[in-house]
């Protein structure tokens, strides 16, 4: 089973290892939702949906669902 942006906790960080780039908005890959950035979970929504992330220094809102299409290697906390 793959790890998505979905799976992570709060706080979490992840390297993107693969993107459905013929499928996301061409907006999220302008602000950095690319193969080999660093992506961390800010924040859920009281209703779950949708997520906020930072990546590349910018603070990102997406939907969960497009948040299934970006998958990540979870970083582990030294």
């Amino acid at each position: 089973m793959s790890t998505t942006v979905v799976d992570l906790k709060m706080g979490q960080r992840g390297i993107i290892k693969e993107c459905a780039d013929d499928i996301l908005p061409i907006k999220l890959l302008e602000l950095g939702c690319l193969p080999g950035n660093e992506i961390e979970m800010i924040q859920i929504a009281p209703l779950r949906d949708p997520i906020y992330v930072n990546v590349n220094g910018s603070h990102i809102a997406i939907r969960r669902s497009t948040a299934r299409l970006i998958l990540v290697d979870i970083l582990e906390d030294a």
